[in-house]
């Protein structure tokens, strides 16, 4: 098997897979939203005085709803050139 094909013989590339991208953030936000509750709830989380899981999940929190909202222009902006 060559590992070079010329592009005459080279098969087309499949089309790009339609994915839900919002489903995927969203389930990423409740992830973080849980994890953010349960280290609310466990006083040895909160008793640590670090702030390290707390902050860690506040700031996926923060990414998830920047993700959300880079995937709702992206989305608007390819049906608006269609």
């Amino acid at each position: 098997m060559p590992l070079f094909l010329p592009p005459s013989k080279a098969k087309p590339p499949p089309p790009p897979l339609r994915t839900d991208d919002r489903r995927a953030v969203l389930v990423g936000l409740g992830v973080w939203a849980v994890l953010l509750v349960v280290a609310l709830a466990v006083p040895e989380v909160r008793g640590t005085g670090e702030g390290r899981w707390l902050g860690s999940c506040v700031a996926g929190l923060l990414l998830g709803l920047v993700g959300l909202g880079y995937v709702h222009r992206r989305e608007r902006r390819g049906r608006r050139d269609r």
